[in-house]
């Protein structure tokens, strides 16, 4: 199973959208490579339409698992801890949110459609 869309899988959707707001974010999901999340997190202020740039926060939780007796990290199947040998019922879970931006150039299609949107 594939876990991409050619160009001409997004048409269909694009072209099915009834308004400008659902075809900018088929649009920016398949261009630009972002989640639903962060195009939805997508401010005016990430948008530089003199030169054509969109920069996305990386929105994306990861959880680090570890042994609450000897603070091992551990996955998620893990029932004993490697390290001390104990049975873990209970992981000690820290939640790492990683704060980055990426900035990406936009083609002129997306261009447009961002400053239709915008002026709106």
């Amino acid at each position: 199973m594939k876990a991409y869309l050619e160009p001409e899988e997004v048409t269909r959707p694009s072209q099915a959208a009834t308004n400008l707001r659902d075809r900018l974010l088929i649009l920016l999901l398949f261009r630009l490579g972002c989640r639903i999340s962060e195009a939805l997190a997508l401010a005016v202020e990430d948008i530089d339409l003199t030169r054509s740039l969109v920069s996305i926060q990386h929105l994306k939780t990861r959880l680090k698992l570890s042994c609450p007796n000897c603070n091992t990290r551990l996955g998620r199947g893990h029932g004993y801890c490697p390290k001390c040998g104990t049975k873990v019922g209970k992981v000690v879970a820290e939640a790492k949110e990683h704060h980055r931006r990426r900035t990406l150039p936009v083609d002129d299609v997306t261009h447009q459609m961002l400053q239709d949107f915008i002026q709106r």
